[in-house]
């Protein structure tokens, strides 16, 4: 059997990490996995981009590196966002049809998704309107990533294709107030007020708006599959099942119970609360995969990101 040699840019952040971790305990003779990260390479510069792809010369790449934040770092900063996206994606598919690679599976986000849509969502609905104007940058940037995908198989028939998982958290995340997403940033937030015995944890938002989480560690198993067994250019869905969508309020109560937190949970009603809703059908990995393949629990995935943040902080992005 051919060996493989899988690239994973982004490996050093919260998915990267994952799939090291499941690749430590599902690792396969044919293959050599090498994970990078921007101090390996800026992938925003082709030349280094193309030297990276020299060195290590991969037949597979797993492509997770981007320029990535919460809400609030997405409205503000919605050109730096789209550009350096554009750059990065183009230059990574662009080397890897030069240097030969045989299979990209790159990462894209269920906020690329029309804003005003029926729901659930598929994989055939990416392109039908515009996405929600609170992050169009990041948005656009990663539905690009889906036009480059067809392009590269209709003009070179290349098998480059994409994962859209909803949104993630675990162990490794960004914990960044400013710049984390939702589950990283109230982790931090209430670890802080824990600390200071405050009374309150204050939510930005009204808590009403509906996620789908999916732990870091289900989905590195996912996308490793997606390496392993699908071989379309069309984009696929991994997400949670619908009946798991929660609300930020629980969400945040499910932290402060992992926290064994007994404060008040105020709900600032004066900031956005951004999408309300973005439900992802994943009935078409659901599908493929075997019948027993389960979700990690949700409580359970927090507690875990909870109890690494707390003994982690000295490597934990802040």
């Amino acid at each position: 059997m051919d060996r493989k040699v899988i690239l994973v840019t982004g490996g050093t952040g919260l998915i990267g990490r994952a799939i090291q971790k499941i690749i430590e305990i599902e690792k396969t003779e044919n293959e050599q996995w090498i994970f990078v990260g921007s101090k390996d390479a800026d992938l925003s510069n082709f030349d280094r981009t193309s030297k990276l792809f020299e060195r290590h010369k991969p037949t597979h790449v797993i492509h997770l590196a981007a320029m990535v934040g919460g809400l609030f770092h997405n409205m503000a900063n919605n050109l730096d966002f789209f550009r350096k996206n554009m750059q990065i994606n183009d230059n990574v598919l662009a080397v890897s049809f030069q240097q030969g690679v045989s299979k990209v599976v790159s990462c894209l986000s269920t906020c690329i998704f029309p804003d005003k849509t029926t729901y659930p969502i598929d994989e055939t609905m990416i392109h039908n309107g515009p996405p929600h104007p609170s992050n169009f940058g990041y948005s656009y940037a990663k539905r690009m990533l889906d036009v480059l995908n067809h392009g590269y198989y209709e003009q070179h028939g290349k098998i480059f294709t994409s994962v859209i998982p909803c949104n993630v958290f675990g162990p490794y995340d960004n914990f960044d107030l400013q710049n984390s997403h939702v589950i990283p940033g109230l982790i931090r937030k209430l670890h802080a007020a824990v600390e200071n015995e405050s009374p309150t944890f204050v939510v930005m938002g009204t808590g009403k708006p509906l996620r789908q989480f999916i732990y870091s560690l289900d989905l590195a198993r996912l996308i490793i599959f997606v390496l392993r067994e699908y071989n379309n250019i069309e984009p696929i869905i991994v997400s949670v099942d619908e009946e798991d969508e929660i609300s930020i309020e629980d969400t945040a109560k499910s932290i402060a119970e992992a926290f064994d937190y007994n404060g008040k949970i105020v709900f600032d009603t004066t900031k956005a609360d951004g999408q309300f809703k973005k439900t992802a059908s994943n009935k078409k990995i659901r599908q493929l995969l075997p019948p027993d393949f389960k979700f990690t629990n949700f409580k359970e995935a927090i507690k875990e990101t909870v109890q690494w943040f707390k003994t982690n902080q000295d490597i934990a992005r802040l």
